[in-house]
């Protein structure tokens, strides 16, 4: 499984997220706690929460973005942990991929104008847009479909390194249909940083569009 080792806390539950479409934007849910101090000189590294990532190039290039937004709320980058007052741990992955089946039992078949096909339509058909396997019942029956999606998340640890008290705890995820983690760990950053530091033991509905607007939120429990 691709995934970095992330706090079993990270791991909230599939069920709960919906699919994003790349032509919607990336829909996420963020949850944080919070206790993170106004900023007043405090300064920051940024650190992998897996050691395999130490060094990394891939880490480095999604670090400089979680560094950029810390400095963006007035925290200053230290030279080294050992001049840092926190410490940002974190950590990214997606799974191998789910295969999700969906029947539709009002489908009567393209003989009927009502079937939804892959590249075309019928009467009143609709053009999904998915690139997988499908049946459809035609002589009526239900239609099915199969598509297979995956789940991504971003972990994010703020600590204030004299003493390890935690300042910051933040989890994101997200249901796609891509497991491109250059396309989705930028969209996931967004999602953490966007109403920063949030408020403590809430949990949102973030929708990061793909056209650089604004993120649109909402509360919610889940999806």
């Amino acid at each position: 499984m691709r995934i970095s080792k992330l706090a079993a806390a990270i791991l909230l539950g599939v069920s709960t997220l919906g699919l994003s479409a790349c032509a919607t934007g990336l829909r996420t849910q963020v949850s944080r706690y919070q206790a993170m101090p106004h900023p007043q000189g405090q300064s920051f590294v940024v650190e992998p929460i897996d050691p395999a990532n130490v060094g990394g190039l891939e880490f480095s290039h999604y670090a400089e973005m979680v560094a950029q937004r810390m400095e963006a709320q007035g925290y200053a980058r230290a030279p080294s942990a050992d001049k840092a007052t926190m410490i940002v741990r974190l950590g990214y992955g997606v799974d191998d991929g789910n295969t999700e089946i969906v029947s539709d039992p009002f489908y009567y078949g393209p003989h009927y104008g009502y079937g939804w096909g892959r590249g075309s339509y019928w009467g009143r058909g609709y053009y999904w847009g998915w690139n997988d396997p499908f049946w459809y019942a035609p002589y009526g029956g239900s239609y099915i479909r199969s598509y297979t999606y995956y789940v991504s998340e971003l972990g994010i640890d703020i600590r204030r390194k004299v003493d390890n008290i935690s300042l910051f705890e933040g989890h994101a995820k997200a249901r796609s249909r891509t497991d491109e983690l250059q396309k989705l760990v930028p969209n996931l950053v967004e999602a953490m940083f966007t109403g920063f530091p949030g408020n403590s033991g809430e949990t949102l509905k973030i929708t990061i569009p793909p056209d650089g607007k604004q993120a649109k939120v909402s509360n919610s429990s889940g999806y």
